[in-house]
């Protein structure tokens, strides 16, 4: 319980960070669900793993709407994570217009946004993690980070990522791995190792100079009597995905031989419980999971799926915690006998109303956000209509960025990629630099303008398709497609390669694009060095602060053929 002063300097900071708390919406949300209901468990076994994953530097609440459209292909079609909607609500016996219901789908998003509020910030998760600390015992308890922590929002990016170490460090972390966190580049990624209190694991990345380890691959813990090791998995297709050039000495991949090897070293070590903290992406885990043999427990990363029950793939279980801070998973684990014979599990949605911030964490928050407050605290415009990101086909958020490129750069047809992270924003809510910043902050962000023939953009399409609809898991780099303005097609997901894109026209006239015929483009996030063109942070902010009032409606240009 929280003293009077701690209470004190807690509402001081809190205030100082997110400005009038909205009173009445805490309350509403308040009478329907407490701290305490968000945090009760029925304790188990002698280990408690805390996992959060793909953070992207979301240090404050938000808003974040989850995806209407996560397909499936091959053997993974209609199974967790790949349901939405009623759908999910369906297989997981939740109520419409409840609290889960908001937390997990986008049913009633803007709605029901405003009746429970924001989620997430650093400070709250800080709360639970702390919590369940001293409910279990630190000497039971393990926080693994599933990276894509490092990247994500303006402080991260000026300070290069110095602000989530500062913070992760403060969160007691006990281990993590990696993905977007190497996009700061090998020398920047090894000073800011060289800074954390807990071991950086990613065991499939290998010297491309002297094929060695670069990274540790994994570590063993003593917890509630129990060994546990803890094998960290990197992103499999970081050079591919990102610019290889910010990593040109080191090389990834799956490499699941490797890891059956370090589960095998582990186990000779002594280790009764094998924990396996990756960023592949849940189809990957799963088949992977299927592939190495005496991994207990998967914590799944990378696609930023949640899923309020863990899924078993043989006797290996699977968890799965979203993204942005908006949830924290618990897994109490029970070994005997050197194996995990039992478990409990909870994933806690971080409500920001419910939720009480440590005093500690949100000191440190408010001293890293204050001296930039002027940038990110300046108002572009209003929104009239939901703003989000996530989603297989589209989101509106990347529809604003798709029509500023266009618009800005005098473009007949934009290219956006399809991350996965970015917050939400609701009708009525302001636009601040902080939200396009969470949208675009990367360090490799130029705008480039070019031509491509249709031929070259059909080509372009057909090759995101493949990365996220082929049906061997192994050949998918996660991520969303790409998002594209100007252009109306017909996606096929479960066509092969070449004929998942048709019905290829150019949005303006309603023709057909020319295989030969050279068009105007714009985009951004090109991974070839050198690229060249104004951020895009500066060309959308422009354009919102010329439109002042924004509405965007839901895309119908890509058409979903299943």
């Amino acid at each position: 319980m929280l003293n009077r002063r701690d209470f004190i300097q807690l509402t001081l900071a809190t205030l100082a960070i997110t400005g009038s708390v909205g009173n009445l919406r805490k309350a509403l949300a308040q009478q329907s669900l407490t701290q305490e209901d968000l945090l009760r468990f029925e304790p188990k076994g002698q280990v408690t793993l805390i996992h959060v994953t793909d953070i992207h530097a979301q240090l404050v609440p938000i808003y974040f709407r989850e995806p209407d459209v996560n397909l499936g292909v091959g053997p993974m079609q209609g199974l967790p994570p790949h349901l939405t909607g009623e759908d999910f609500l369906k297989r997981y016996g939740i109520r419409p217009g409840t609290p889960d219901a908001y937390a997990l789908t986008y049913l009633d998003f803007a709605e029901l946004a405003k009746k429970y509020g924001k989620v997430g910030g650093m400070d709250r998760v800080a709360t639970i993690v702390k919590a369940i600390r001293a409910e279990r015992g630190d000497d039971k308890c393990l926080v693994l980070d599933g990276g894509d922590t490092w990247q994500g929002s303006y402080t991260s990016l000026v300070t290069r990522a110095q602000d989530m170490v500062d913070v992760m460090n403060l969160l007691g972390t006990s281990a993590m791995t990696a993905h977007w966190e190497f996009t700061f580049g090998e020398e920047r990624v090894l000073e800011l190792i060289d800074q954390l209190k807990f071991p950086w694991l990613a065991g499939n990345v290998i010297n491309t100079e002297w094929e060695e380890p670069v990274f540790k691959a994994w570590e063993m813990f003593e917890k509630g009597g129990v060994k546990v090791a803890v094998i960290g998995q990197a992103f499999p297709y970081t050079p591919v995905a990102n610019p290889r050039h910010l990593i040109p000495n080191w090389s990834f991949g799956i490499r699941d031989d490797l890891v059956q090897k370090h589960v095998d070293d582990a186990r000779a070590a002594g280790a009764e419980l094998v924990v396996l903290l990756s960023h592949n992406g849940y189809d990957v885990d799963r088949k992977l999971a299927s592939r190495v043999k005496g991994i207990d427990v998967v914590l799944v990363g990378h696609t930023h799926d949640a899923t309020p029950q863990v899924e078993k793939v043989g006797n290996t279980i699977l968890v799965s915690s979203g993204c942005s801070g908006k949830f924290v998973s618990r897994l109490d684990v029970e070994v005997k006998d050197g194996r995990m014979t039992g478990f409990n599990y909870r994933l806690i949605p971080v409500f920001s109303d419910v939720i009480e911030p440590d005093p500690e964490m949100a000191k440190l928050i408010h001293s890293i956000r204050k001296p930039h407050e002027k940038v990110i605290n300046e108002v572009l415009g209003t929104t009239e209509t939901p703003l989000y990101r996530r989603g297989n086909l589209a989101g509106t958020f990347d529809t604003l960025i798709t029509t500023a490129l266009m618009e800005e750069r005098d473009a007949e047809i934009a290219l956006s990629p399809g991350f996965r992270w970015g917050p939400s924003l609701i009708p009525g809510q302001q636009i601040t630099a902080d939200d396009v910043y969470s949208q675009t902050a990367i360090t490799y962000p130029n705008v480039y303008r070019t031509e491509m023939t249709g031929a070259q953009l059909k080509a372009i399409l057909e090759d995101v398709c493949d990365n996220l609809y082929n049906p061997d898991p192994y050949y998918q780099q996660g991520g969303d497609m790409v998002r594209t303005g100007g252009l109306l097609f017909d996606l096929h997901p479960y066509e092969k390669m070449g004929n998942r894109i048709q019905n290829l026209r150019l949005k303006r006239t309603g023709e057909p694009l020319e295989a030969g015929k050279k068009y105007v483009v714009s985009g951004w996030a090109s991974v070839r060095p050198g690229t060249e063109g104004p951020p895009v942070w500066e060309l959308v902010m422009d354009w919102i602060r010329k439109q002042k009032t924004i509405r965007i409606p839901e895309q119908r240009d890509v058409r979903l053929v299943t």
